[in-house]
């Protein structure tokens, strides 16, 4: 593996990211489940830069956070994608190469902007980032946010040492998966979609608040808003969706933008209930453009759709995947 970097240190980071670069095809669906058949002729497929970490990075950049991103990433042709995806974004991309390649995904969209994903992570499980790469960047940085990559669970040592609050995102997680446990119980702040433990959606995000470190849960829920939990509630609040400023295209990278909304509140200062609805906002914007990670919302944008958007209780139907039930008896569902 060959060092190589990509842009100019910055002085100190808002954010640094973690892990969670690839590159996603996107391919055209008439409906979500696909029914069984040989073949089905579909629209050109889209090909580009995506995943996680770097929808949280570009996130974070769009709205003028200084931020950093960390990760092993293939000499190949979906790494140049990635690189050229990054290149004038403000992210600082600090990659090490693997043999082992860039991670990919194929998503199926539907028309309601839905997406299953069919993930390659590719890593192998001895795969370790050296110290010497990640400590210099780590040691600037005000906020991490890791990928649920494998190698980045191994930070979690020196990001305690250095006292810096950290986030994960835990995506479909059931709360069973031994594999998401350790990011969900060392990290200040768990991101993580209903659509794994569905109806046990609260369960599980108050075992990761009682268990874990985590001051803050939040659970989003596409079209149906979202829910945070922190150690003043006894339940999950309902956090309302936002209405998308245009028709809602693909669902892809919401998520990460969600997070990234709710990291620009966070770091200045907001409270968790005003950082998730800027999340909401974040969130449903990046749903109207076609491809990942290609709506990211700007600072003002984000502050003006907030304000018009105060008593917005449901999004339109197809922003993402509908909240499967609430989390407890107590919580009504928002969106439906």
């Amino acid at each position: 593996m060959t060092f190589q970097q990509v842009s100019e240190t910055y002085d100190a980071y808002d954010v640094l990211v973690v892990g969670g670069s690839g590159v996603d095809t996107l391919v055209s669906v008439g409906a979500l489940p696909v029914p069984l058949a040989d073949s089905y002729p579909v629209p050109p497929l889209h090909e580009g830069a995506g995943h996680t970490g770097t929808g949280v990075a570009l996130g974070c950049a769009a709205l003028g956070l200084a931020t950093g991103f960390v990760d092993f990433l293939g000499d190949d042709h979906p790494g140049t994608l990635v690189r050229e995806r990054l290149a004038g974004t403000g992210v600082d991309f600090r990659p090490l190469i693997s043999p082992h390649g860039t991670r990919r995904a194929v998503n199926l969209v539907a028309p309601d902007g839905r997406r299953m994903s069919f993930y390659d992570a590719r890593d192998p499980v001895d795969l370790r980032m050296p110290p010497e790469h990640y400590l210099p960047p780590l040691r600037r940085a005000r906020h991490v946010h890791l990928s649920i990559m494998h190698f980045a669970r191994f930070l979690y040592d020196d990001i305690e040492a250095l006292g810096i609050p950290v986030s994960t995102d835990l995506h479909d997680w059931d709360g069973l998966t031994d594999h998401h446990r350790e990011f969900a119980l060392r990290s200040d702040l768990v991101f993580l979609s209903t659509a794994g433990a569905g109806e046990r959606i609260g369960a599980v995000m108050r075992e990761i608040l009682h268990e874990g470190r985590a001051e803050a849960v939040i659970a989003t829920a596409g079209a149906g808003g979202a829910y945070l939990l922190s150690a003043d509630d006894r339940t999950p609040r309902p956090v309302p969706a936002a209405v998308p400023p245009g028709p809602v295209v693909d669902s892809n990278g919401a998520g990460d933008a969600f997070t990234s909304g709710f990291l620009y509140g966070r770091l200045a200062g907001r409270s968790l209930e005003e950082c998730a609805r800027l999340g909401a906002v974040a969130g449903a914007y990046a749903c109207t453009s076609r491809g990942t990670h290609t709506a990211l919302v700007g600072p003002e944008e984000l502050h003006a759709a907030l304000g018009a958007t105060a008593t917005v209780t449901t999004a339109p139907a197809g922003a993402g995947h509908r909240v499967p039930g609430p989390p407890d008896a107590q919580v009504s569902r928002t969106g439906a």
